[in-house]
Protein backbone atom coordinates (compact mmCIF):
# COMPACT_ATOMS: atom_id res chain seq x y z
CA UNK A 1 0.00 0.00 0.00
CA UNK A 2 2.45 2.47 1.03
CA UNK A 3 4.97 1.53 -1.69
CA UNK A 4 4.36 4.13 -4.52
CA UNK A 5 3.27 6.76 -1.60
CA UNK A 6 6.49 6.62 -0.57
CA UNK A 7 8.25 7.26 -3.43
CA UNK A 8 6.24 9.73 -5.22
CA UNK A 9 6.20 11.75 -1.43
CA UNK A 10 9.99 11.47 -1.39
CA UNK A 11 10.07 13.04 -5.23
CA UNK A 12 7.24 15.85 -4.11
CA UNK A 13 9.68 16.93 -1.57
CA UNK A 14 12.88 16.79 -3.46
CA UNK A 15 11.31 18.97 -6.42
CA UNK A 16 9.32 21.65 -4.05
CA UNK A 17 10.08 20.83 -0.28
CA UNK A 18 7.29 23.14 1.40
CA UNK A 19 7.33 26.50 -0.72
CA UNK A 20 7.02 29.34 1.50
CA UNK A 21 4.15 30.85 -0.29
CA UNK A 22 2.38 27.93 0.53
CA UNK A 23 3.53 28.11 4.12
CA UNK A 24 2.47 31.65 3.92
CA UNK A 25 -0.86 30.61 2.81
CA UNK A 26 -1.90 27.35 4.95
CA UNK A 27 0.97 27.25 7.07
CA UNK A 28 2.18 23.26 7.86
CA UNK A 29 -0.11 20.35 9.28
CA UNK A 30 2.88 20.62 12.68
CA UNK A 31 1.55 23.53 13.34
CA UNK A 32 -1.79 22.21 14.05
CA UNK A 33 -0.20 19.27 16.34
CA UNK A 34 1.87 21.95 17.65
CA UNK A 35 -1.09 23.93 18.96
CA UNK A 36 -3.00 20.67 20.35
CA UNK A 37 -0.40 19.88 22.03
CA UNK A 38 0.33 23.71 23.54
CA UNK A 39 -3.17 23.64 24.51
CA UNK A 40 -3.25 20.71 26.29
CA UNK A 41 0.25 21.19 28.85
CA UNK A 42 -1.34 24.80 29.08
CA UNK A 43 -4.12 23.41 30.67
CA UNK A 44 -2.65 20.17 31.85
CA UNK A 45 1.16 21.29 33.04
CA UNK A 46 0.61 22.70 36.63
CA UNK A 47 1.89 22.56 39.66
CA UNK A 48 0.47 19.75 42.13
CA UNK A 49 -0.76 17.92 39.53
CA UNK A 50 0.31 14.37 38.58
CA UNK A 51 2.30 15.82 35.80
CA UNK A 52 3.80 12.29 34.17
CA UNK A 53 0.45 10.93 33.98
CA UNK A 54 -1.11 14.19 32.43
CA UNK A 55 1.75 14.08 29.79
CA UNK A 56 1.02 10.59 29.15
CA UNK A 57 -2.44 11.32 28.43
CA UNK A 58 -1.52 14.38 26.26
CA UNK A 59 1.13 12.25 24.15
CA UNK A 60 -1.52 9.24 23.93
CA UNK A 61 -4.55 11.95 22.72
CA UNK A 62 -2.10 13.98 20.41
CA UNK A 63 -1.30 10.80 18.84
CA UNK A 64 -4.57 9.38 18.91
CA UNK A 65 -6.12 12.27 16.80
CA UNK A 66 -3.54 12.78 14.07
CA UNK A 67 -3.48 9.18 13.53
CA UNK A 68 -7.02 8.48 13.66
CA UNK A 69 -7.68 11.55 11.13
CA UNK A 70 -4.70 10.87 8.66
CA UNK A 71 -6.25 6.88 8.54
CA UNK A 72 -10.14 8.83 7.91
CA UNK A 73 -8.06 10.53 4.80
CA UNK A 74 -6.62 7.64 3.32
CA UNK A 75 -9.43 5.73 3.85
CA UNK A 76 -11.46 8.25 1.99
CA UNK A 77 -8.72 8.88 -0.33
CA UNK A 78 -8.74 5.55 -1.95
CA UNK A 79 -12.56 4.77 -1.52
CA UNK A 80 -13.64 7.91 -3.35
CA UNK A 81 -11.38 6.59 -5.71
CA UNK A 82 -8.09 9.05 -5.52
CA UNK A 83 -5.77 6.52 -4.95
CA UNK A 84 -1.92 6.42 -3.98
CA UNK A 85 -1.38 9.77 -5.79
CA UNK A 86 -3.15 11.97 -2.74
CA UNK A 87 -2.21 9.70 -0.53
CA UNK A 88 1.60 10.64 -1.44
CA UNK A 89 0.48 14.36 -1.40
CA UNK A 90 -0.67 14.25 1.63
CA UNK A 91 2.26 12.64 3.02
CA UNK A 92 4.40 14.96 1.06
CA UNK A 93 4.63 17.57 4.38
CA UNK A 94 6.01 14.90 6.57
CA UNK A 95 9.18 13.97 4.99
CA UNK A 96 11.95 17.17 5.06
CA UNK A 97 14.67 16.46 2.61
CA UNK A 98 14.37 19.54 0.64
CA UNK A 99 13.81 21.73 3.39
CA UNK A 100 17.13 20.42 5.23
CA UNK A 101 19.52 21.25 2.69
CA UNK A 102 17.58 24.33 1.69
CA UNK A 103 18.18 25.71 5.61
CA UNK A 104 22.03 24.52 5.67
CA UNK A 105 23.31 25.79 2.36
CA UNK A 106 22.75 29.00 3.14
CA UNK A 107 25.19 28.42 6.05
CA UNK A 108 27.90 27.49 4.03
CA UNK A 109 27.21 30.33 1.47
CA UNK A 110 27.70 33.00 4.11
CA UNK A 111 31.03 31.27 5.73
CA UNK A 112 32.26 31.34 1.87
CA UNK A 113 31.25 35.06 1.49
CA UNK A 114 33.20 35.66 5.03
CA UNK A 115 29.99 37.09 6.26
CA UNK A 116 29.95 35.59 9.99
CA UNK A 117 26.63 37.57 11.45
CA UNK A 118 24.99 36.04 8.39
CA UNK A 119 26.41 32.52 9.21
CA UNK A 120 24.84 32.72 12.43
CA UNK A 121 22.07 33.88 11.83
CA UNK A 122 21.48 31.37 9.78
CA UNK A 123 22.57 28.60 11.84
CA UNK A 124 20.26 29.98 14.70
CA UNK A 125 17.68 29.23 12.06
CA UNK A 126 18.06 25.40 13.12
CA UNK A 127 19.87 24.90 16.32
CA UNK A 128 19.02 25.42 19.37
CA UNK A 129 22.28 26.38 21.28
CA UNK A 130 23.62 30.08 21.56
CA UNK A 131 24.81 31.27 18.28
CA UNK A 132 25.85 35.02 18.69
CA UNK A 133 29.47 34.34 19.84
CA UNK A 134 30.39 31.11 17.78
CA UNK A 135 33.16 31.53 15.42
CA UNK A 136 33.54 30.25 11.98
CA UNK A 137 34.32 26.73 12.80
CA UNK A 138 31.69 26.50 15.93
CA UNK A 139 29.29 27.78 13.17
CA UNK A 140 30.29 25.12 10.69
CA UNK A 141 30.21 22.55 13.25
CA UNK A 142 26.70 23.28 14.38
CA UNK A 143 25.57 23.34 10.70
CA UNK A 144 27.20 19.66 10.16
CA UNK A 145 25.76 18.24 13.65
CA UNK A 146 22.36 19.58 12.36
CA UNK A 147 22.09 17.83 9.17
CA UNK A 148 23.21 14.60 10.69
CA UNK A 149 20.66 14.22 13.31
CA UNK A 150 18.19 16.04 11.54
CA UNK A 151 18.67 13.33 8.22
CA UNK A 152 16.89 10.98 10.62
CA UNK A 153 13.87 12.91 12.54
CA UNK A 154 13.64 14.44 9.06
CA UNK A 155 13.63 12.18 6.50
CA UNK A 156 14.83 8.16 6.97
CA UNK A 157 12.35 8.33 10.12
CA UNK A 158 9.46 9.48 8.90
CA UNK A 159 10.05 7.45 5.58
CA UNK A 160 10.59 4.29 7.83
CA UNK A 161 7.16 5.02 9.05
CA UNK A 162 5.13 5.86 6.33
CA UNK A 163 6.33 2.23 4.77
CA UNK A 164 5.39 0.49 7.70
CA UNK A 165 2.14 2.01 8.90
CA UNK A 166 0.82 3.88 5.71
CA UNK A 167 0.00 7.70 6.15
CA UNK A 168 -1.62 7.08 9.91
CA UNK A 169 2.21 5.84 10.55
CA UNK A 170 3.89 8.75 9.01
CA UNK A 171 1.38 11.25 10.49
CA UNK A 172 1.32 9.72 14.20
CA UNK A 173 5.27 9.92 14.04
CA UNK A 174 5.41 13.40 12.74
CA UNK A 175 3.11 13.86 16.22
CA UNK A 176 5.59 11.89 18.69
CA UNK A 177 8.27 14.41 17.07
CA UNK A 178 6.38 17.40 17.28
CA UNK A 179 5.54 17.15 21.31
CA UNK A 180 9.40 15.94 21.96
CA UNK A 181 9.98 18.70 20.49
CA UNK A 182 8.09 21.09 22.63
CA UNK A 183 7.49 19.47 25.95
CA UNK A 184 10.44 16.83 26.06
CA UNK A 185 12.81 18.65 27.59
CA UNK A 186 14.77 18.24 31.17
CA UNK A 187 14.11 21.58 32.60
CA UNK A 188 12.05 21.66 35.55
CA UNK A 189 8.68 22.56 33.90
CA UNK A 190 8.90 19.71 31.40
CA UNK A 191 11.07 16.67 32.62
CA UNK A 192 8.30 15.43 34.30
CA UNK A 193 5.13 15.88 31.81
CA UNK A 194 7.22 15.49 28.22
CA UNK A 195 8.56 12.21 29.75
CA UNK A 196 6.96 10.06 27.53
CA UNK A 197 6.76 12.18 24.70
CA UNK A 198 10.60 11.93 25.16
CA UNK A 199 10.84 8.09 25.46
CA UNK A 200 8.41 7.29 23.47
CA UNK A 201 10.13 9.52 20.59
CA UNK A 202 13.19 7.70 21.44
CA UNK A 203 11.54 4.86 20.44
CA UNK A 204 9.87 5.77 17.18
CA UNK A 205 13.63 6.87 16.08
CA UNK A 206 15.70 3.06 17.56
CA UNK A 207 15.80 1.98 14.21
CA UNK A 208 15.88 4.60 11.95
CA UNK A 209 18.38 6.34 13.63
CA UNK A 210 20.72 3.10 13.17
CA UNK A 211 19.69 2.84 9.34
CA UNK A 212 20.16 6.32 8.43
CA UNK A 213 24.07 6.03 10.13
CA UNK A 214 24.89 3.07 8.21
CA UNK A 215 23.06 5.14 5.03
CA UNK A 216 26.01 8.03 5.87
CA UNK A 217 28.56 5.67 6.48
CA UNK A 218 27.94 4.35 2.82
CA UNK A 219 27.13 7.37 1.28
CA UNK A 220 30.47 8.65 2.61
CA UNK A 221 32.36 5.92 1.62
CA UNK A 222 33.74 5.65 5.13
CA UNK A 223 32.79 6.42 9.18
CA UNK A 224 31.82 3.03 10.17
CA UNK A 225 34.76 2.92 13.13
CA UNK A 226 33.66 6.25 14.37
CA UNK A 227 29.91 5.65 14.30
CA UNK A 228 30.49 2.08 16.20
CA UNK A 229 33.08 4.11 18.58
CA UNK A 230 31.23 7.37 19.54
CA UNK A 231 27.64 6.56 18.67
CA UNK A 232 26.68 6.35 22.40
CA UNK A 233 28.90 9.70 23.23
CA UNK A 234 25.78 11.68 22.39
CA UNK A 235 23.22 12.30 25.35
CA UNK A 236 20.61 10.82 22.59
CA UNK A 237 20.64 7.20 22.36
CA UNK A 238 19.70 7.73 19.03
CA UNK A 239 21.07 11.34 17.38
CA UNK A 240 24.75 9.91 17.96
CA UNK A 241 24.26 7.17 15.38
CA UNK A 242 23.91 10.01 12.64
CA UNK A 243 26.34 12.68 13.91
CA UNK A 244 29.02 10.25 14.58
CA UNK A 245 28.55 8.43 11.32
CA UNK A 246 28.95 12.27 9.49
CA UNK A 247 31.76 12.96 11.65
CA UNK A 248 34.00 10.04 10.72
CA UNK A 249 32.69 9.90 6.53
CA UNK A 250 34.30 13.63 6.94
CA UNK A 251 36.95 12.87 9.19
CA UNK A 252 35.95 15.76 11.29
CA UNK A 253 35.56 16.30 15.42
CA UNK A 254 32.53 17.36 16.08
CA UNK A 255 30.15 18.38 18.61
CA UNK A 256 32.18 19.48 22.13
CA UNK A 257 31.63 22.37 24.09
CA UNK A 258 28.21 24.32 23.75
CA UNK A 259 26.21 27.03 25.53
CA UNK A 260 22.41 27.11 26.18
CA UNK A 261 21.00 30.24 27.32
CA UNK A 262 23.98 31.37 28.17
CA UNK A 263 25.31 28.02 30.23
CA UNK A 264 28.23 25.81 29.05
CA UNK A 265 27.10 22.63 28.28
CA UNK A 266 30.69 20.42 28.30
CA UNK A 267 29.49 17.87 25.89
CA UNK A 268 32.56 15.02 24.79
CA UNK A 269 33.72 15.12 21.25
CA UNK A 270 32.34 12.99 18.58
CA UNK A 271 35.09 11.87 15.80
CA UNK A 272 38.77 12.63 15.43
CA UNK A 273 40.48 15.08 12.91
CA UNK A 274 40.20 18.31 12.81
CA UNK A 275 37.32 20.55 14.60
CA UNK A 276 37.74 23.36 13.22
CA UNK A 277 34.97 23.13 10.06
CA UNK A 278 34.35 25.45 7.54
CA UNK A 279 31.96 26.25 4.29
CA UNK A 280 34.42 23.38 2.41
CA UNK A 281 33.34 21.11 4.93
CA UNK A 282 29.40 22.16 4.99
CA UNK A 283 29.11 21.46 1.47
CA UNK A 284 31.13 17.94 1.79
CA UNK A 285 28.34 17.27 4.32
CA UNK A 286 25.75 17.91 1.84
CA UNK A 287 27.19 15.69 -0.78
CA UNK A 288 27.08 13.26 1.67
CA UNK A 289 23.12 14.15 2.46
CA UNK A 290 22.04 14.44 -1.20
CA UNK A 291 23.60 10.46 -1.87
CA UNK A 292 22.70 9.38 1.89
CA UNK A 293 19.02 10.87 0.69
CA UNK A 294 19.16 8.79 -2.75
CA UNK A 295 20.48 5.50 -0.77
CA UNK A 296 16.56 6.02 0.69
CA UNK A 297 14.91 6.48 -2.31
CA UNK A 298 16.44 3.18 -3.26
CA UNK A 299 15.49 1.48 -0.17
CA UNK A 300 12.02 2.67 -1.02
CA UNK A 301 11.84 1.25 -4.23
CA UNK A 302 13.51 -2.14 -3.67
CA UNK A 303 10.27 -2.36 -0.96
CA UNK A 304 8.18 -1.68 -3.39
CA UNK A 305 9.51 -4.06 -6.20
CA UNK A 306 9.30 -6.79 -3.17
CA UNK A 307 5.93 -6.24 -2.35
Amino acid sequence: MADPVALAALAVDAAVGWPAWLYARVGHPVGGIARLIGALEARWNRPRRPRRLLGVATIAIVVAVTAGIAALVEHLARVIGFGWPVVALLAWPAMAQRSLFDHVRPVAAALAACDLPAARRAVGMIVGRDTAALDEAGVARAAIESLAESFCDGVAAPLFWLLVGGLPGVWAYKAINTADSLIGHREARWRAFGWAAARLDDLANLIPARVGAVLICIAGGGGWRIMWRDARRHASPNAGWTEAAMAGALGLRLAGPVAYDGVLANKPWIGEGRSEPGAPDIRRALAVYVRACALLWIVAGAVAWAR
